[in-house]
């Protein structure tokens, strides 16, 4: 091999280098690289302690009151799909950040963002389906705003959503607040949206039709919150899937987290499309999931109240919180062995939200 050094500034890389000068699709995909965009570029610019908390919402204190505040921006591609539409979605992922923190979801506001040249029937039912949404969440649009960009320089149709919501008084979800000897619950089946979105995408038939979950999740956390207002943490595993969520708990928290891998509720269907594709059901997003990590002496009454919840039907345990292993995340495998559930880089499935 020769002495000379390698000049590697002109390589490429199949995967988003995590020191590249530009903005790549990975920052946008709720892994390793949207996170330290945020850690070291807008929260140092921003600053401030409530962003420092980094949750799905930031809770503030307003007047006496504990509010739930949170803002999405949704680009979509198709904007309708098995399951739902970006409308939907501009809805439901702003409530389910809101009940995150337990809040009740209470007002949002919408911003268009069209493109010149897009069917106003497009934009029409767009607009349908988030006031239908908004109505089902129990939820009112209060305010918005409209722009149009020029042709060529969007995709049809961009949404933000802001929300607000009251967070219940005793109610304290944090990551922080998780300990060891918690215990892990999902909600239900994962991986329907990410592969819903990339069978309409892509042209994909996997057998049978896959939906996505897209749903409000305020109720299912209300009766959760009914059992008891100590749970520690909540989070909707949507980019990145359930991994990217629990690697950020289990960071945050201070904690390692064991998931048994065959405790996990993936669809046959998610589990198919997975394997022909080369893809890990844990990394695919979800949009009506949510997973929880609940004092071991409440677990069970709480998986009891979600499963009489319609969205919590499939709801299980499947690991939990630990003094080994601080910040990460393992799986035990069928056959006894362990895997490192690693934070993604980027995201498997690219402008799924």
């Amino acid at each position: 091999m020769s002495d000379t050094a390698l000049d590697v500034t002109g390589w490429t890389c199949p995967a988003p280098l995590r020191d590249r000068p530009r903005v790549v699709m990975g920052h946008g995909g709720g892994g390793a690289l949207s996170a330290e965009l945020v850690e070291h570029l807008f929260a140092p610019a921003f600053g401030g302690e409530v962003l420092a908390g980094l949750g799905d919402s930031a809770a503030v204190t307003l007047g006496g009151a504990r509010l739930a505040f949170s803002t999405d921006s949704y680009v979509v591609r198709p904007l309708f799909f098995p399951g739902g539409s970006i409308g939907d979605l501009a809805v439901n992922g702003t409530v389910n950040d809101l009940a995150m923190s337990g809040a009740r979801a209470a007002y949002l506001s919408c911003g268009f963002i069209l493109e010149e040249g897009v069917e106003m029937s497009v934009v029409a039912r767009v607009a349908e389906a988030l006031g239908a949404a908004a109505r089902a969440a129990g939820v009112e649009v209060a305010t918005g705003d409209t722009k149009v960009v020029e042709a060529g320089h969007g995709d049809g149709v961009y949404i933000n959503t802001s929300g607000i919501g009251l967070i219940p008084e005793g109610v304290d979800l944090r990551a922080q607040r998780v300990v060891p000897g918690d215990v892990v619950i999902v909600s239900g089946e994962i991986g329907l949206h990410g592969v819903a979105i990339m069978s309409v995408r892509e042209g994909l038939e996997f057998g049978v039709d896959v939906e996505s979950d897209c749903a409000a999740l305020g109720g299912l956390v209300q009766a959760m919150l009914a059992v008891t207002p100590d749970l520690h943490v909540l989070r909707d595993p949507t980019r990145g899937g359930l991994a990217a969520s629990l690697n950020e708990i289990a960071a945050a928290s201070g904690t390692g987290v064991v998931i048994q891998e065959g405790r996990v509720p993936v669809p046959e269907a998610v589990a198919n499309a997975c394997a022909i594709l080369g893809l890990d059901p844990l990394y695919v997003a979800n949009e009506g999931k949510l997973v929880a990590f609940v004092p071991r002496e409440h677990a069970d009454a709480v998986l009891d109240a979600m499963r009489a919840h319609p969205l919590g039907r499939r709801a299980r345990v499947i690991g939990e919180a630990v003094d080994a292993h601080p910040g990460l995340v393992v799986a035990r495998t069928g056959l006894g062995g362990t895997r490192v559930v690693d934070l993604p880089i980027g995201e498997q499935l690219p402008r799924i939200c």
